[in-house]
């Protein structure tokens, strides 16, 4: 597998972003995905990072970022000075189960330990229980305060792991 930055925008990107905002139509049953607001200058390093694995014949089977955040940023709540927010963590489903999202969420939680960042956060949804145990199972705990764009939705479940 060869893992490689590249910019939010690019076009294996926007591929692999349309397939999770799929699948999160299938599994919540709305017709929009993820409308958190989202743009390639947020991943842009020392203050973000965006990856993409590559399998052995060059086609994208993984993605996943991370970007800056501090208290008050906009209209999200929740978030600490030093936080990484994880984003857009997504492997296509025929490459599942080979422990591609625990080498991409290493990836990202290094690089943002080099970044100077002291905590990663993400906030994701409970209708993802295999997301729900990657994260527990790699160290990330409920968090007190809920943060991101669907904080104030039943389902949202928020998540903090110290990066120092």
């Amino acid at each position: 597998m060869d893992v490689r930055s590249v910019r939010y925008d690019h076009p294996d990107a926007v591929k692999l972003n349309d397939q999770v905002q799929l699948e999160y139509i299938q599994r919540y049953g709305d017709g929009d995905g993820d409308e958190t607001p989202l743009d390639a200058s947020m991943f842009q390093p020392p203050c973000g990072l965006y990856l993409i694995a590559y399998d052995d014949e060059g086609h994208p089977v993984a993605t996943g970022g991370w970007r800056a955040r501090s208290q008050g940023d906009g209209e999200d709540e929740g978030y600490e000075d030093g936080d990484a927010e994880l984003k857009r963590m997504y492997v296509v489903a025929e490459a599942r189960g080979r422990g591609l999202a625990r080498i991409m969420l290493a990836a990202l939680e290094a690089d943002a330990r080099t970044a100077g960042r002291t905590r990663m956060v993400l906030e994701t949804g409970d209708k993802q229980p295999e997301a729900i145990a990657l994260y527990t199972s790699s160290g990330y705990g409920d968090s007190e305060k809920k943060f991101g764009h669907y904080r104030e939705y039943e389902g949202s479940r928020c998540f903090v792991k110290q990066l120092t």
